[in-house]
């Protein structure tokens, strides 16, 4: 059998540590008391902040890694080396735990509605309209005198808008606004742009100045710093399976589909190189057994995966 070093293991159980205490943070799971437990835990010894420093790179850095690099990282990796090999980038990879940390103290002080991953949750508002949120959500309201304003602060909602013509009812997300007098619609957040979907009815949706009609079976996208695109056609039922336990993608790219299958698992996934990251995906998949659903886009994609820990990984070629 061979032998492992003590201080080897040590050091991997604590970046594992780091690792899901950085995924806790971000995904929104932290009680005000775990918060403080997070503090003491980092206060503890010199050696947890290094780990959470290194977790925290792995999120800001490993996408723009070529292939030969993130394989000899991952081959030499040795807490000591890369505690030297990072020194430069400890003090932005503490900026951007940070950041993280308070972005989420904000939302989770601001909020008014949330979901953990893998939740699925139906809040009635003040008007009787309802948001039917997917999981890892926020929502916050601003209903006052002739208003009815929601935040969505991150995540995805479907939103059944009860009737008042003399009150719109607007959704804001990521700089944009979404509004309707009585209709429904879904808006989801991702990472590089907001889509918007009208399922009944019509929408406007404004952004950067300027604004487009949404009809039933349609969808416009818009994105920091660009103005909503004019409306193409979607199934509706596709957009909104995850209402009904499924995920269901039809040409998406890989980028994507990761990205709604982080909803619904703890963890990171990475993927190294944009040519992967663009590959097409069409399926019918639970959402509720996301590991499956990874090991069938890898083999019908031909990527392969590495996994740097329970909760951290990598898609290749």
């Amino acid at each position: 059998m061979a032998e492992h070093n003590s201080d080897d293991l040590d050091a991997s159980e604590r970046l594992d540590a780091a690792i899901r205490w950085w995924v806790r943070i971000d995904g929104g799971d932290l009680s005000p008391s775990e918060l403080a437990a997070f503090r003491a835990w980092l206060a503890n010894d010199p050696r947890n902040e290094a780990a959470f420093e290194e977790a925290c790179d792995f999120w800001s850095s490993w996408q723009a890694l070529p292939r030969r690099a993130v394989q000899a990282y991952v081959a030499s990796r040795s807490p000591e080396r890369q505690r030297k090999r990072f020194w430069l980038a400890g003090a932005m990879a503490t900026a951007a735990s940070l950041f993280l940390f308070f972005d989420e103290l904000w939302i989770w002080r601001r909020a008014d509605f949330r979901t953990d991953v893998g939740e699925l949750k139906t809040v009635t508002l003040p008007d009787g309209s309802r948001a039917h949120m997917n999981a890892a959500s926020a929502l916050a309201l601003d209903y006052a005198g002739d208003q009815r304003r929601v935040i969505l602060m991150r995540g995805e909602a479907w939103f059944q808008v009860e009737k008042d013509p003399s009150r719109p009812f607007t959704v804001e997300a990521a700089g944009g606004t979404i509004t309707a007098r009585g209709t429904a619609f879904d808006v989801a957040i991702n990472k590089a742009r907001i889509e918007v979907t009208a399922t009944e009815n019509i929408v406007e949706v404004t952004a950067e100045g300027s604004s487009v009609l949404v009809s039933p079976g349609r969808q416009t996208a818009y994105g920091p710093g660009l103005p909503a695109i004019p409306p193409y056609e979607v199934d509706p039922e596709s957009v909104t399976s995850w209402r009904r336990g499924k995920l269901i993608f039809k040409d998406k790219p890989l980028g994507e589909v990761i990205t709604a299958l982080g909803r619904f698992r703890h963890g990171l996934i990475f993927i190294a190189g944009s040519d992967i990251r663009d590959r097409r995906v069409t399926g019918v998949f639970r959402m509720n057994e996301p590991l499956d659903v990874l090991r069938a886009i890898e083999n019908r994609l031909g990527v392969r995966s590495t996994r740097l820990s329970d909760y951290l990984i990598l898609l290749h070629s």
